[in-house]
């Protein structure tokens, strides 16, 4: 039986090259897209998302989902991605439109009708926490639920204390990972250092001559230039397709631990912050009526720490030939 997905996203540069990993690897089946406000608006994520659908020839149905976090203004990262999300290179609009259905019935229905299916998350988690406020039972019935998201004991990149997906939504984030769901948590800084394309590897993804690989390459040119101004970093760094490329195959992760994680939701320094209860001390008494919620379910997420840089890039590499 094929592995089945369903992923949210807010479709900017990176998200489309995890798009195609998923749509173009032998053996798995996605279900449906469903996008979010996150880096660009709503509507330019969905003409990003049916966009990069049709240029890996999929007809994946694309649901439109939430245009604002849960309790604040949407703040977007056309600084890093560029208006459009994709760089700015005037890619022409898709021929498809999205579903009429909105993203968080498409994400309970989906999950009710295919129980043990792998979610994959590559925005803010705002729809995922909708559909866990109207339908709480769905997070038993998630087989794997993978979040691109949080700086785990270390630098976030949006701001000192927080990775961009979580800080857009923080109160998303926080009903997520209070709820259940088998959370395997993939931090930016598995996309750094040696994670991230260097020059070699972008001429060898344009050796390939597909229309993907060319794609793959041209729509992160505008985050290539912001990651080396945020981090002095040479290199087009890829946190959506190294979460796709776990979700694909957890075998490439070398370092991992379960842990409670919680997110900060109300602090001016550290909002967004994923607190990961690493040396489990959650549960002692000063911090146990805090981690209340959390130790409610019991239930440990997955911290991914490092993975193996070779296997990952050939997993790149094999869906962009």
């Amino acid at each position: 039986m094929k592995p089945l997905f369903l992923i949210d996203t807010d479709t900017a540069s990176d998200d489309a090259v995890a798009l195609i990993m998923a749509l173009r690897t032998p053996g798995v089946r996605v279900l449906a897209i469903t996008t979010v406000a996150g880096n660009v608006g709503v509507q330019q994520a969905t003409r990003n998302a049916l966009y990069t659908a049709e240029l890996c020839g999929s007809d994946v149905p694309v649901f439109m989902g939430a245009g604002e976090p849960l309790n604040r203004p949407h703040q977007s990262a056309h600084w890093f991605h560029g208006r459009d999300g994709l760089g700015d290179h005037g890619y022409p609009p898709p021929r498809k439109s999205h579903e009429k259905l909105p993203a968080l019935e498409a994400i309970i229905s989906t999950i009710e009708s295919n129980p043990d299916l792998v979610l994959v998350t590559l925005g803010p988690l705002t729809n995922v926490a909708l559909a866990l406020e109207l339908n709480p039972s769905i997070a038993s019935k998630v087989g794997r639920c993978v979040i691109m998201g949080g700086a785990p004991c270390c630098e976030g990149n949006v701001t000192p204390a927080a990775e961009y997906n979580i800080w857009c939504d923080p109160e998303a984030a926080r009903i997520v990972l209070r709820s259940g769901l088998p959370v395997e948590l993939v931090g930016w800084h598995l996309c750094r250092g040696d994670a991230a394309l260097n020059r070699d590897d972008i001429k060898h993804v344009l050796s390939f001559g597909t229309p993907q690989a060319r794609f793959a390459i041209e729509c992160n040119s505008r985050a290539q230039e912001a990651y080396l101004e945020q981090t002095g970093e040479h290199g087009i760094s890829l946190p959506d397709p190294v979460a796709m490329a776990i979700a694909l195959d957890p075998t490439i992760v070398t370092q991992q631990t379960e842990n409670f994680v919680d997110v900060e939701t109300s602090s001016e320094l550290t909002l967004g912050m994923t607190v990961v209860d690493r040396l489990n001390v959650a549960g002692n008494d000063r911090n146990r009526a805090v981690w209340a919620p959390i130790l409610a379910h019991n239930k440990r997420a997955k911290v991914y720490w490092s993975i193996d840089n070779r296997r990952w890039k050939q997993a790149l590499y094999s869906a962009l030939r």
